[in-house]
């Protein structure tokens, strides 16, 4: 069954108590009232502003300002005979999602018990425990148990989980006091952050992905191909196979493990140690191995590939990472000198993603930088928030994604472009652009053409149907929740959506568990809502 959209969409968990707070009413305009959900009493009486045609949603949108209410409490949206969802306003609306989210990444882990402790009914037996089998190497089995499944499949992938983890790394960094509350999960000890807790089950898994005889990280664990829709991760007993070492594996896991050393050296030094040795051997293999063919699926297998031609922007990211932790002047020498190429140096995707080397060298106060190259590394990421800035003031729904930005997973762009926003703001000593950002927040959770809040479990209208295994298979209504949905994807690359193509971009969306080019979750796509999220 449909349910229908809304003509008054808002952010369906809330606004902060002291920030702008805007409704969107697509066709019609006018006068409105926001109401005391509690009491039923009208506590302010407004009218919308002009109509705007925004072509990326098809719809004729005006926008009604109720920033003026500043009460805490819980509310909803009057105009006539139509009304919203209701939201909170609160000092602290996103601190359930915030934990959720993180939460999320828990429900991925392979290769334990969720016990019902931790998971609830979302509880389910040890997965994936069998040796890996190298690609091409049939006696060489490796014991690779643990890490966090990609998405909606059990693969484990080398390049997601390392942006997975900058994301945290930096949201951790920046807003420590973001993790203060307690998720819990099995290692909780009231000590270590859970954050850093969970972060550090995926990177003991990425170690042992590190082959020992060359320092080559594999670039991903996966069976030879998916099981079906409803197949729990503990009936999944094909046999894995580790694929050959890349280079953007081998460079993303030497950025990673160097950002590790330093966020765990005052609280491990032991295991800091051993990141930093991992690092320092992957950039050995690196050097060896300057010119290396972009990643390819072996002809056997066919799951997520992951490719990626180009691997300039992972050694960039690489040597910065090294030379922030170690100050060592090798790596600054690299670093300037990848500096030079073209590149994209402020993405933050899993292909390009040399914006987090970028970021790196904008945050080293432990070493020296070369002046010229910092202010023109700064004066850049600055003009690409402004980019971003100046495209959510034309969007309808204020957000930066331009028409080119509705692809395969639009909800990490949107969440990655609200983390240069935030990023940017932190850099710069002009411009506030957190306001904008937070706009794409409000996207995420309601206020978009859908009207449908994009993590499960939240909001009045969450997704409930994702491309995601263990939410089909496990026989629970509900599916895990604090997943971000992939979003709109122009390209409807799935049969569930091919009856959307030619819908306006922003519409081609559906919530159905066989959309997984609209509707599935990743571990990536949660990570920079966590950031931004931290930095709100």
């Amino acid at each position: 069954m449909t349910t229908e959209v809304r003509n008054i969409t808002v952010n369906q968990l809330g606004y902060l108590k002291e920030a702008n707070k805007v409704a969107i009413f697509t066709e019609v305009g006018g006068k409105f009232e926001v109401i005391n959900n509690e009491n039923g009493i009208i506590v302010f009486e407004g009218e919308t502003g002009e109509p705007i045609n925004d072509e990326l949603s098809g719809k004729t949108v005006y926008y009604g300002d109720f920033s003026v209410v500043t009460e805490e409490g819980t509310y909803y949206i009057r105009q006539s005979h139509s009304t919203s969802a209701s939201f909170k306003i609160a000092a602290q609306p996103y601190d359930e999602l915030h934990t959720s989210l993180l939460k999320g990444l828990y429900f991925l882990r392979c290769g334990m018990d969720l016990e019902e402790k931790y998971a609830g009914p979302w509880k389910h037996g040890k997965c994936h425990l069998k040796e890996a089998i190298v690609y091409g190497e049939e006696d060489h089995r490796i014991e690779t148990s643990g890490g966090w499944h990609d998405a909606g499949d059990y693969g484990k992938y080398i390049v997601p989980g390392a942006k997975t983890l900058a994301d945290l790394f930096l949201a951790y960094e920046l807003y420590p006091d973001a993790f203060k509350t307690v998720i819990p999960l099995p290692e909780t000890d009231h000590q270590v952050p859970d954050v850093l807790h969970e972060c550090r089950y995926e990177l003991e898994w990425m170690l042992k992905m590190q082959d020992e005889r060359t320092g080559g990280v594999f670039h991903k664990l996966t069976t030879l191909e998916f099981p079906e829709l409803d197949v729990m991760p503990e009936d999944d007993l094909a046999d894995l196979y580790l694929s050959p070492i890349s280079a953007t594996a081998t460079a993303t896991f030497c950025a990673v493990m160097a950002m590790a050393s330093r966020i765990y050296e005052k609280l491990d030094g032991q295991f800091s140690e051993v990141c930093l040795k991992a690092a320092v051997y992957a950039w050995e293999w690196l050097q060896k191995n300057p010119d290396i063919p972009g990643f390819k699926n072996p002809p056997s297998i066919k799951t997520g590939e992951y490719g990626d031609a180009t691997d300039t922007d992972e050694r960039y990211w690489a040597a910065a990472e090294l030379y922030r932790t170690t100050g060592e002047k090798v790596y600054h020498d690299a670093f300037q000198s990848f500096a030079r190429m073209e590149f994209p140096k402020y993405s933050f995707g899993w292909v390009d993603n040399g914006g987090y080397g970028t970021v790196s060298y904008l945050l080293n106060r432990e070493h020296d930088v070369d002046d010229a190259l910092y202010n023109d590394l700064n004066s850049g990421f600055l003009k690409e928030a402004e980019r971003l800035a100046s495209q959510s003031k034309r969007d309808g729904y204020k957000i930066s994604l331009d028409e080119s930005g509705y692809i395969w997973g639009s909800n990490m762009v949107l969440m990655n472009n609200a983390m240069i926003l935030v990023l940017a703001t932190h850099f710069s000593e002009k411009e506030d652009w957190s306001s904008i950002a937070l706009d794409h927040v409000h996207y995420l959770l309601g206020r978009n053409v859908m009207d449908i809040c994009y993590v499960t479990g939240f909001g009045d209208r969450p997704v409930r149907n994702p491309h995601h295994r263990p939410s089909v298979g496990d026989n629970v209504e509900e599916p895990v929740p604090g997943y971000v949905s992939g979003g709109p994807n122009k390209h409807v690359q799935d049969e569930a959506v091919q009856h959307l193509k030619g819908q306006p971009p922003a519409q081609c969306f559906r919530d159905h568990i066989d959309s997984y080019s609209t509707n599935e979750i990743t571990i990536y796509w949660n990570s920079p809502a966590i950031f931004v999220l931290s930095g709100t």
